[in-house]
């Protein structure tokens, strides 16, 4: 298992991480061998957004003498009424909900406590300008949150949250159809036919903005619906009209900037077992390339998707990871101090590049690497 740090917090993470779909399903039957997998294969980090008093109670118990081997990312403000989960941003119900959930998981702390389901910025506002959000500080000053975090599909209210200051996770949707998508209130116009029946081209440009904003601010990114629920890994259901693999799905999710980890929403210990293949998997394996530059009414050109089909360069240039550099800053209209950190640390920089176009050649989205390459070395200074 390899492991990244999410953003600027202490948290070195997995990058596969685990939903809590199989918390939920099959009458929870399946939790522990899911938290059994997770810790042989060596996943730290869980979700789990449910208010199912069940749901809680069989992962505290699966948790039971290994709490300190996971981190724990839970959702604040779901509740359970009538049978049902809920999202709610009464105050009260909140409280209670968070109380319930640390005595079911018989824990007395939140690794990251996420303010749940934030799809609008008049959401987003009310929760900054009302009683909700002391309260979650309050939490995190007590040290019964460590980390705060929003889990959100909509780049425009995720953009305020982060913008805020206060927010130090963000949990998103993100995977090569979804991007393409503007944001809206309704998460479901994301999967929805009539979404993708006109020309498509390019990420949205509010969805690159927040992803280079998290980058710069150490936001870390964990990755909600890589599968797209499902829908992608099968062509007929694919909102592209073609299928890619879950190793291609992880692999896309997990070259964003500012991801760490990736939540995989497994429902069954064969599907999380599919998952981890990803750990073993070739270059060739997790290449998405092919199959998103076949995607119908879609169109990419010109865009760095950082597939690595540029490499290998002759002069030793990292180029995917240089033009990721160069759209930071692009994005953020300067050079972020940490930016050029990173960037001077690499073994081998733009100005080295000799402008044989091998890169260009090989790559499937027509991106002018030379071009960028100049301009790299412009605004990095070597």
């Amino acid at each position: 298992m390899h492991y990244r740090q999410l953003g600027k917090t202490k948290l070195q993470v997995s990058e596969i991480g685990l939903g809590c779909e199989g918390f939920v399903d099959h009458e929870c039957s399946y939790t522990k061998a899911l938290i059994d997998l997770a810790e042989k294969n060596g996943i730290n980090y869980l979700d789990l957004y449910s208010s199912d008093p069940h749901a809680r109670q069989s992962l505290g118990e699966a948790l039971q003498g290994r709490r300190e081997k996971f981190y724990l990312q839970a959702h604040l403000c779901t509740i359970w009424n009538k049978g049902q989960y809920e999202r709610s941003r009464d105050l009260a119900k909140v409280q209670l909900s968070f109380e319930d959930l640390l005595k079911r998981l018989h824990t007395d702390y939140i690794d990251v406590g996420m303010i749940h389901y934030v799809d609008a910025v008049k959401d987003w506002q009310e929760i900054e300008q009302g009683p909700l959000l002391p309260y979650v500080l309050k939490l995190k000053q007590e040290g019964r949150i460590k980390y705060l975090g929003l889990s959100s599909h909509n780049p425009e209210a995720s953009l305020a949250a982060i913008k805020s200051g206060h927010i130090d996770v963000l949990m998103f949707s993100i995977n090569p159809c979804y991007d393409l998508q503007p944001g809206t209130e309704n998460c479901e116009d994301l999967w929805a036919d009539e979404s993708y029946a006109r020309q498509l081209t390019n990420m949205d440009a509010k969805r690159e903005e927040l992803y280079n904003l998290c980058q710069s601010q150490g936001i870390g990114i964990s990755v909600m619906k890589a599968y797209g629920g499902g829908d992608l890994l099968d062509a007929a259901l694919s909102p592209a009209g073609r299928a890619l693999t879950p190793v291609q799905c992880l692999h896309y999710a997990l070259t964003r900037p500012a991801v760490a980890t990736v939540m995989t929403g497994a429902h069954t210990p064969q599907e999380l077992e599919a998952a981890l293949a990803y750990e073993t998997a070739s270059d060739a394996e997790k290449d998405y390339a092919a199959v998103l530059a076949s995607f119908p009414k879609i169109s990419w050109e010109g865009r760095c998707m950082y597939c690595g089909h540029c490499a290998p360069c002759p002069k030793g240039i990292d180029v995917a990871m240089v033009t990721k550099f160069l759209n930071l800053c692009k994005a953020q209209k300067t050079v972020p101090e940490t930016v050029r950190e990173h960037y001077d640390i690499l073994a081998h920089h733009a100005g080295e590049c000799i402008g044989c176009q091998a890169c260009e050649k090989r790559c499937p989205f027509g991106v002018k690497v030379t071009a960028n390459m100049a301009e790299a070395q412009d605004i990095f200074g070597k």
